[in-house]
């Protein structure tokens, strides 16, 4: 069957030459269509698309009239979609036949040429008043742009344009002096009026009581036991008459760490990988000692459990320097971290409302565990200096080091508190059961000042604004967009576990996708974009049309950095445990060539994102694209998400992992076949405005929005995500729990992961096979 699609990508034009022109009459796009409809006639059976190979289907000549690709699969720049590009010498196959001539004098000719130009004057007027009022039922207020024939470019256009750098600037302000003088109830609350105030008329405080581990009076203490020094964690000498206690000292602590004294030899594990563990036990006892661990590599919590299980009794994390970002300087500086992997410990799998039990949860580890400074790790290792002009020396003890012992005395405090959450609702008209949720928070781990939650309420705001002005002047979204703000992320993300545990039923069918907006500007360094395999493409496009705008032409672009990665903050939740497609854009600062995946554990007391961003067109540029991806998601017909590229981010990690069976590259290929089919049968036909039926678009969404959750595992080693889509760091692309499991060398664990990731492939296919099945059955109907 000849194809040719007459809408652009959704959220690229730029790559579409045959719609550059966007005042492309509708008459072609009518003709496009009917063509379709021609060539799948008996005369035509000789042609046939083959999907998988490149070929011509045909001899004929080149059409001079119409600017067409030939059929065949190609690649997108991001190598992780394949579409199926169509052929005009279809359009030349064909011609009408020409009818026969009637011999007439010239008064019947007249007489007919003019009533038949009447008759096509009055048809192209009362074609034109029912098309546009066809269109303006589905899209008031707008002309519907070529290329998108469910959205309108100059409404995206308008809605994008309201957003500015000195809005944002002007709302980040604003929240910061709400921030220097309320507490966390009174800010949210102020977050709430500020969102009725723009017009978002739904608008909810939700409550939630949790146990939350706060810092001691005074800070925790680590005493050189063969030098008779006391320190505090970021390295300063202990000084009892230095009262009171400034916060970030108070703050350099582990929240939900165990309490007590421990006083023992220290050991140096490195990243305390299970090669680490492995030299460590073999050069010494390591049982109730206190491990020096590096952060990064793997989580955090990950590493604990395997120095539990190895029988350590304390552990003294810190930032090696040659890890640290380029433009940050955090030697002297200690740290705190949160050892909860989300929620509210105290009621774990269900949300903390009124009259639910709460268990006794005082810590999450056995172990005593104190985040400090390099500048500490570095005299308790006996590390050797290194100047200024001298590359960087990794941190490491010296094999002749003699043996340190030191007593570590830890703190804390466990409260109830409550925490809260603002949630905004900007109802769908077409259906307003799907949501696409986009989420910040309120909240800091040292103080409300802090800031770098500031950024994103502020881009939050925006959006809100920027889209009500446009439902103010008649616009309706097709979906519903719930905008949350969240409480308690910083103690291990008890806002949105909270809520989402809540709403768990309705969100597993309901909603669409998680945008992020945790830490927007969390450096002066590159753009990136953190999104799961079927919204790769949709941030990759986002990018390359915002990059392009600054670019001299489109070949000196720079790759757009979009990776499936685990990452910090709300997201957790939606993509770990409920398999939501998410997307986060952000500016960063890292260092080129180093595995530093894992540093954000460190909550470090950073500069304000005012500092890094002083214009605001960091803020701005991710408010953009956010706004982008956001509009693409609610206002679509069909989802612009893709299953082909999470079945060959599957291939992939499978590919460059040696030790995948055979077993499993089966199931990945026939996985990929249903996909093939599914993105070509179905997907395709649904971009034709004139035969999309509103039943079948329904199934096609609810087959896109529900595939990633097919990859969810029943249990993943601590600190893992469950959803096996996303790796552990960008430079490692294969399956995170097939490495551990290989790592780990148990022949039983490794049979158990690889049954689950193949349980997870095989789930995907039904998925994917039982809706083209579904689609075989239904009758299409026209809207």
């Amino acid at each position: 069957m000849a194809y040719r699609k007459v809408t652009a990508d959704h959220s690229m034009p730029l790559h579409s030459r045959d719609l550059e022109n966007e005042d492309l009459p509708a008459t072609a796009l009518e003709l496009e269509w009917d063509m379709e409809k021609e060539l799948e006639e008996p005369h035509f059976d000789q042609f046939q698309l083959d999907n998988t190979a490149h070929h011509h289907l045909g001899n004929s000549t080149q059409s001079t009239d119409l600017d067409m690709e030939p059929i065949q699969v190609s690649v997108s720049p991001q190598g992780r979609f394949e579409r199926l590009q169509e052929d005009p010498d279809y359009v030349s196959h064909y011609t009408r036949q020409t009818p026969k001539s009637n011999h007439t004098n010239w008064f019947k000719v007249a007489k007919y040429f003019c009533l038949g130009s009447c008759l096509f004057i009055f048809g192209l007027l009362i074609g034109y008043y029912v098309r546009k009022t066809c269109r303006s039922d589905i899209f008031p207020s707008n002309e519907t742009t070529p290329g998108h024939p469910s959205t309108s470019s100059d409404l995206y256009q308008n809605i994008i344009q309201e957003i500015r750098a000195k809005n944002i600037e002007t709302r980040f302000r604003d929240f910061k002096q709400l921030s220097s003088k309320d507490e966390e109830t009174s800010l949210a609350r102020s977050l709430a009026e500020r969102w009725t105030e723009l017009g978002l008329t739904d608008v909810h405080l939700v409550n939630y009581t949790v146990l939350l581990s706060l810092p001691g009076s005074t800070p925790n203490t680590i005493t050189d036991k063969d030098r008779g020094q006391c320190f505090l964690p970021n390295g300063q000498p202990c000084d009892n008459d230095t009262k009171p206690y400034h916060v970030d000292q108070l703050y350099s602590y582990a929240a939900y760490s165990a309490k007590g004294v421990l006083e023992a030899e220290v050991i140096d594990v490195q990243y305390g990988t299970l090669d680490d563990l492995i030299q460590a036990h073999a050069a010494s006892n390591v049982a109730n000692k206190i491990a020096l661990l590096k952060l990064g590599h793997v989580p955090l919590l990950y590493k604990l459990s395997l120095l539990a299980e190895a029988g350590f009794g304390g552990v003294l994390p810190y930032v090696d320097p040659c890890d640290q970002p380029n433009d940050k300087h955090f030697l002297e500086k200690a740290f705190g971290i949160t050892l909860n992997p989300g929620g509210d410990p105290s009621t774990p799998g269900y949300p903390g409302i009124d009259g639910i039990y709460h268990e006794n949860q005082p810590n999450l580890t056995t172990l005593l565990v104190q985040p400090i400074s390099a500048s500490l790790a570095k005299q308790l290792l006996s590390a050797p200096g290194t100047g200024a002009d001298v590359k960087c020396i990794p941190l490491a003890m010296p094999v002749t080091s003699a043996k340190r012992t030191i007593t570590l005395h830890i703190e804390s405090d466990i409260k109830y508190r409550t925490i809260h959450n603002v949630i905004g609702y900007l109802k769908g008209i077409t259906n307003p059961d799907r949501y696409v949720l986009v989420g910040s928070h309120h909240d800091s781990w040292y103080d409300k000042n802090g800031g770098e939650w500031i950024s994103g309420a502020a881009i939050n705001t925006e959006l809100i604004g920027s889209l009500v002005t446009q439902v103010r002047n008649g616009w309706q979204p097709d979906r519903t967009t719930v905008f949350c703000s969240w409480g308690g992320s910083a103690f291990g993300n008890i806002g949105s576990y909270e809520w989402a545990e809540e709403m768990r039923e309705v969100l597993e069918s309901n909603a669409v996708a998680y945008v992020s907006l945790y830490n927007p500007v969390r450096g002066k360094g590159s753009l990136h974009a953190i999104a799961s395999p079927s919204l790769q493409q949709l941030a990759a496009e986002a990018i390359n049309k915002r990059l392009s705008l600054n670019c001299t032409r489109r070949g000196k672009c720079s790759r757009p950095d979009v990776s499936s990665v685990q990452t910090q903050g709300d997201v957790d939740f939606f993509a770990n445990q409920l398999g939501i497609p998410t997307m986060e854009f952000a500016y960063r600062e890292t260092k080129t060539g180093e595995k530093q995946s894992f540093l954000s554990e460190a909550l470090f007391p950073v500069d304000s994102p005012e500092t890094l961003d002083p214009s605001f067109n960091m803020h701005e540029t991710v408010a953009k694209l956010t706004g982008e991806a956001l509009l693409l998601m609610v206002n679509e017909p069909v989802l612009p998400f893709s299953a082909l590229d999470v079945v060959l981010d599957v291939q992939n990690k499978l590919r460059v992992d040696k030790f995948t069976s055979d077993q499993l590259l089966s199931f990945a290929g026939t996985l990929r076949e249903s996909a093939q089919l599914f993105q070509s049968d179905e997907m395709r036909p649904a971009n034709d405005p004139k035969e999309r039926d509103t039943m079948h678009v329904r199934m096609l969404n609810d087959v896109l929005q529900d595939l990633e959750k097919n990859f969810i595992i029943p249990q993943a080693p601590l600190g893992f995500y469950r959803n096996i889509l996303y790796a552990l760091d960008e430079r490692t692309p294969q399956f995170s729990v097939l490495k551990e499991a290989q790592d780990r060398g148990k022949p039983n664990h490794l049979n158990k992961t690889v049954n689950m990731v193949l349980n997870c492939i095989n789930s995907a296919q039904k998925h994917i096979q039982t809706g083209l099945d579904l689609f075989e059955n239904v009758p299409k109907r026209k809207n």
